[in-house]
């Protein structure tokens, strides 16, 4: 039997800019991104590049393991 691998990605970007009381504009402004790639992070449409991963885990302050998650799931084929 083979297990195929496949996850995903979630992440508490919506949690850490409410925690700072940050608009989603101000955090596209912040990371040089429309408000539109915040809004598609945000509900798990988007996946960042590695680089803006870093990028919005230095902007909270925190590492990438605490801003992004990924899920994985074991599909038997």
């Amino acid at each position: 039997m083979v297990k195929k691998m496949s996850g995903q990605l979630h992440n508490r970007l919506s949690v850490l800019r409410a925690e700072r009381k940050w608009s989603q504009q101000q955090v596209a402004d912040l990371l040089g991104v429309s408000r539109q790639t915040i809004v598609s992070l945000e509900h798990n449409r988007y996946n960042p590049s590695l680089k803006l991963a870093f990028e919005i885990a230095n902007l909270f302050d925190t590492t990438v393991h605490d801003v992004f998650q990924y899920e994985k799931k074991e599909q038997h084929l």
